[in-house]
């Protein structure tokens, strides 16, 4: 059985009752640093055999794991922080297990860019997470490009040395917008700093951020700078009758029928 474990991005104590029993049951464990897994797993008094499975092998990586699970071992996935998959290699892992029709499962936890939208206090009843930006500056631009018309906050991962960069394209493809920056999440030092897209973020930068950024303002439909008669004659010159194109108007304009009956009676 294959199980991908969340591990804490920060404080060890984040760390669930549930993984804790997953990593010691494990008979091996695949991990994106062999040295960042073993700090957490002295701390708990775990051990076990530890395997490579980063970028640049997850493939090969991918089909050890398939193989021991096949031979009946308990074969555990984990991240240097967070949840394995999300930004985070584990995505080619579960592709290739899931074309074998070997099953495995997700032991959950701790999600930086989770934490990071809560403390960044921008709504969080719709958002989309980007995760890291290209560092081309062309290819910055064209994912950048995809998202600036969604009316959702946006969530972004970027490392210190890219923070300016990446705000930078973000103000030149979004214009002034709200944003916060979130570091050091768990920790002692953690902070969410809030900002905007035209000042940017002031300071050094120390610490993997994860960078919020509000949605597009909903854009005003042109036909309400109309008068009400025009805007209704609007939708009666497409074809439309007149009870029709009323209430395609109202709805427009966000005001009831009844409100714009009168602008129609000699229509």
């Amino acid at each position: 059985m294959v199980s991908f474990v969340a591990t804490p991005i920060g404080n060890l104590k984040d760390i669930s009752i549930r993984a804790l029993e997953t990593l010691k049951e494990a008979d091996v464990i695949f991990c994106e640093d062999t040295r960042h897994t073993l700090k957490l797993l002295n701390a708990y008094e775990i051990k076990k055999p530890l395997r490579a499975c980063h970028k640049f092998n997850e493939a090969e990586a991918a089909e050890k794991i398939l193989e021991a699970s096949r031979k009946g071992e308990n074969v555990a996935v984990v991240s240097d922080a967070g949840t394995p998959v999300v930004s985070d290699p584990g995505n080619v892992v579960c592709q290739i297990l899931k074309k074998a029709g070997e099953k495995y499962t997700l032991i959950p936890g701790p999600s930086a860019f989770v934490a990071a939208l809560v403390l960044s206090a921008l709504p969080a009843d719709k958002f989309a997470f980007i995760g890291f930006l290209p560092d081309k500056a062309s290819e910055k631009k064209a994912v950048l490009e995809k998202y600036k018309d969604l009316d959702l906050t946006l969530a972004f991962h970027s490392a210190p040395q890219d923070v300016d960069k990446d705000v930078k394209a973000m103000y030149e493809s979004f214009g002034d917008r709200r944003a916060a920056a979130v570091r050091e999440i768990t920790k002692i030092h953690e902070e969410a700093v809030e900002f905007s897209l035209k000042e940017g973020l002031f300071g050094e930068k120390r610490g993997e951020y994860v960078l919020l950024v509000e949605g597009a303002a909903e854009k005003e439909n042109p036909l309400n700078a109309l008068s009400e008669k025009e805007h209704i004659l609007h939708y009666i010159s497409q074809g439309l009758d007149k009870k029709e194109a009323l209430k395609r108007a109202a709805k427009d304009r966000g005001v009831s029928k009844s409100e714009l009956y009168p602008f129609a009676i000699d229509l």
